[in-house]
């Protein structure tokens, strides 16, 4: 009887990484970092001028961008089931154009109105072309053993956009104007952008075999997460105690960042990884953007220890979720089974594992 072996050959692929997944990450880390700094980074930079060329007040002028959070996170969902039944291509060359449309608009804009109009325009196109989108196509092109560094590339060089872009607005304001500046960010994000998406994302070729869920890891670094947390009204107090609880919830967030999409794909697996991280992403930006009108009613009317008291059982509460769930596990498919690669919570936040 003879048998047939399968090779897997070498070179191009070697544990799902492809080597044009690699020109992918650097695309995908080039435009969320243009993407982040045009589109909102120089926002803060550019209240003031606009408030006062459209003779509004930098409350109605910073409620721009509240919806223009808000819309995004209505989007969220749709973008996600996109991204599940066609892949990224169009949707982000799509978002890519329309953000630089919007970018330009946002120039001319003459009333306080035509600013929302615009910047809600921005926040729909912000959840086609940013960390979201960026991160659900990663997830399709990587095993475990690869996402993880995939996804640290992106964020780690999307995280210094305020860095480049704030002070580059800043100067080019100062130079042109806000209308100028502006002008000059569409110019730049519509030529870098553009034709980085049109020519790099794809769909993933046919997946390998696929691979059975590691260990989870990083119980002690919740565990750790969850005292600090219970810790926080009375360390905050501090100098010491609020820089390290300051310092703490910035880790989480770059954690966070990190983690989520590797939790839900180990988790969930990577069909339909778009449409549940669109809904996840949905209820945290609405939380977001909610989240200050609360802590200024809770601080006016019960202080700063009742305001640290809610954000330490908000957080308990996260981490309990999680330890809840150490245990569980992804079944594993049958042999032969076929699914796209996908990251694993084992490889996920340089912190969490060993």
């Amino acid at each position: 009887m003879t048998t047939n072996l399968a090779t897997v050959p070498a070179g191009r692929q070697v544990g799902g990484h492809h080597a044009h997944g690699r020109r992918i990450v650097a695309a995908l880390a080039i435009t969320t970092t243009i993407g982040y700094g045009t589109l909102y980074y120089g926002y803060p930079v550019l209240l003031r001028p606009i408030a006062t060329t459209l003779d509004a007040s930098a409350t109605a002028v910073t409620g721009a961008l509240t919806a223009s959070v808000l819309a995004g996170a209505l989007m969220a969902v749709p973008v996600g089931r996109w991204l599940d039944h066609h892949g990224g291509r169009a949707l982000m060359t799509t978002g890519s154009v329309t953000a630089t449309i919007l970018l330009i608009a946002w120039s001319q804009v003459q009333t306080v109105w035509q600013l929302y109009a615009v910047m809600i325009g921005i926040g729909i196109t912000g959840a086609m072309v940013l960390y979201e989108p960026a991160f659900a196509v990663i997830v399709t092109w990587f095993t475990p053993e690869r996402c993880a560094t995939a996804l640290l590339a992106v964020t780690i060089v999307a995280g210094i956009a305020s860095t480049i872009f704030m002070p580059l607005t800043g100067f080019l304001d100062a130079h042109l104007g806000w209308r100028g500046t502006l002008l000059v960010l569409a110019a730049t994000y519509g030529v870098v952008a553009v034709p980085l998406h049109v020519l790099t994302i794809r769909k993933p070729p046919a997946p390998p075999a696929a691979l059975s869920a590691p260990e989870r890891q990083g119980n002690t670094q919740r565990k750790s997460v969850a005292l600090a947390v219970l810790a926080m009204p009375g360390l905050a107090g501090t100098p010491i105690g609020a820089i390290v609880t300051v310092t703490g919830f910035g880790l989480g967030f770059g954690i966070a960042s990190l983690a989520t999409p590797a939790l839900l794909a180990d988790r969930y697996g990577t069909t339909a990884h778009a449409t549940i991280a669109g809904r996840l992403a949905a209820c945290v930006t609405i939380a977001k953007a909610t989240a200050p009108l609360v802590a200024a009613t809770v601080l006016a009317h019960e202080g700063y220890d009742t305001l640290l008291g809610v954000i330490a059982s908000a957080c308990l509460l996260a981490a309990v979720g999680m330890l809840i769930k150490r245990g569980s596990r992804t079944p594993t498919p049958p042999a032969g089974a076929q699914s796209r690669p996908g990251c694993s919570v084992a490889v996920v936040a340089a912190g969490g594992a060993e």
